[in-house]
């Protein structure tokens, strides 16, 4: 819930009126780095979502997540309804593991009935945007792909892009709160 990414995440969307609702997975609580079984993983995203349904107070609800919080979001959404959310946003959707090109990893995506957004780098080593592109192709008007040249799977820039790390945030922020006027509202 800290990692400086997450708390800039929180802070962009913010500052675009979007409120956000952070937590972790038990493995990471407990320090360790393997993660839990996919129903642990599953039933933590359930539990969140829940509990952002209970303090939103009626506002819309938006699910999903950083990398693997993304894809259990997306996971737990096609398995059954996550009662409230009304879109998916992936910051860095995890397509497959680094150097093992593969869209197996969005199998699960054609039933999951949301709106999804897909906000990717192009020097993302989880994400061939090869592979990703016909998969939002495939998925038609539920899925919102935004491509950010010179990103890496965390956002970040390269010196060359001429771009900080925080304008590409602020980018990103603004990406997802247009996607919500426009495909969640």
């Amino acid at each position: 819930m800290t990692h400086p990414f997450l708390e800039a995440a929180a802070a962009a969307l913010a500052a675009e009126g979007i409120g956000t609702l952070r937590y972790q997975f038990p493995y990471f609580e407990r320090g360790t780095r393997r993660p839990d079984p996919r129903p642990v993983l599953l039933a933590t995203v359930r539990g969140a979502v829940e509990l952002a349904a209970r303090e939103a107070g009626g506002l819309p609800l938006l699910a999903g997540g950083k990398s693997m919080g993304g894809r259990m979001t997306s996971l737990a959404a096609a398995d059954e309804e996550l009662a409230g959310v009304r879109g998916i946003v992936f910051f860095g959707f995890p397509l497959h593991a680094a150097g093992k090109p593969s869209g197996d990893r969005a199998e699960h995506l054609r039933a999951t009935p949301l709106p999804l957004l897909f906000l990717q780098g192009t020097r993302d080593r989880l994400a061939d945007l090869s592979l990703l592109r016909p998969w939002c192709a495939e998925l038609g008007t539920r899925a919102t792909l935004h491509i950010v040249d010179d990103a890496d799977h965390s956002f970040h820039m390269t010196k060359r892009s001429g771009r900080t790390d925080e304008e590409v945030m602020e980018e990103l922020a603004g990406v997802v709160s247009r996607w919500v006027s426009r495909a969640v509202a």
